[in-house]
């Protein structure tokens, strides 16, 4: 497996991915809507539901990480319409262009989210075999999901990793959570959040591309989920920030982020055994080491 074909490249992951393969030899390639400069890529367009059938022929295997930022924009029906079609309209384009060609892939590895277990699950500790929420996260995840999964039928060994809250410098949750000049808890501070440093994700994309037993469902999360209280707390001491530990009350949240406020006031306590029992070593178990890294490297 030489020629890796990456869905969503350009993104904070996606990046991360590819500097880690490239590192260990690997050709990449981006997958996307116009051509990038400097980089070797292929052009889709998902909407027309049009593909360089070359892309397919080839890549050994294929990530896919493309999908409209869930946590972006309010989620009026226009885009609460983009973020479901984005992941499950892109998933059947690859998936009958796959079919169609005379040489395929033979791995096929898909983003997921832990959102599929529903908003809020409380304190309990949810696995791959936990049931699915019914919100409107948990039904986009699903949809996206039983896509992914119609790659079995065609021998391409299948892996969906159900990611969490992905740590990192540039952007994603602790940007957001950092940006106002004060850090404070989101409503009651109590709820879990399951964290994954982001070169520890790149690092279990890669593992599940080169260890070939690998197919299913895996929790894409650290071994130590922290509250979202503990999470803001310790962010604003690495970042240098000040900390009132009053939380920002839910009716506000209501108020500026609308039905979006319950993927921040709700929270999952996700297990990540199944993926370590696979073979896969997190380099960052600690919440304290993680932000450490990043905000100190």
């Amino acid at each position: 497996m030489q020629n890796i074909l990456i869905t969503g490249g350009s993104g904070l992951v996606g990046q991360q991915i590819t500097s880690l393969l490239e590192k260990k030899g690997y050709q990449v390639a981006w997958l996307s809507r116009s051509s990038q400069s400097g980089r070797k890529s292929f052009i889709w367009n998902i909407e027309r539901q049009e593909i360089d059938e070359k892309a397919i022929e080839w890549a050994d295997a294929i990530i896919h990480l493309a999908g409209a930022g869930v946590a972006e924009k309010r989620w009026t029906p226009e885009r609460k319409k983009l973020i479901l079609q984005s992941r499950t309209q892109s998933t059947q384009l690859l998936y009958h262009a796959l079919e169609k060609s005379d040489q395929r892939p033979n791995t096929f590895i898909s983003a997921s989210a832990v959102g599929y277990y529903g908003f809020n699950t409380g304190t309990a500790l949810v696995d791959e075999t936990s049931p699915s929420g019914s919100d409107f996260l948990a039904e986009v995840v699903k949809a996206w999901e039983s896509e992914a999964k119609k790659m079995e039928s065609l021998d391409l060994r299948t892996v969906l990793l159900r990611i969490g809250i992905v740590l990192d410098a540039e952007g994603g949750a602790l940007g957001e959570m950092l940006k106002p000049p004060v850090a404070a808890p989101l409503g009651s501070g109590d709820q879990w959040m399951s964290w994954i440093h982001i070169e520890d994700l790149a690092r279990m994309f890669v593992f599940a591309l080169e260890k070939t037993t690998l197919q299913g469902v895996y929790n894409a999360v650290g071994p130590n989920p922290a509250t979202n209280q503990q999470l803001t707390q310790e962010a604003a001491s690495a970042k240098g920030k000040p900390y009132i530990g009053i939380g920002v009350p839910g009716f506000a949240l209501k108020l500026v982020l609308g039905e979006m406020a319950a993927m921040v006031l709700g929270g999952n306590r996700v297990s990540c055994q199944k993926i370590q029992k696979a073979g896969f070593q997190f380099e960052f178990y600690e919440l304290s080491a993680a932000l450490k890294d990043i905000f100190h490297n």
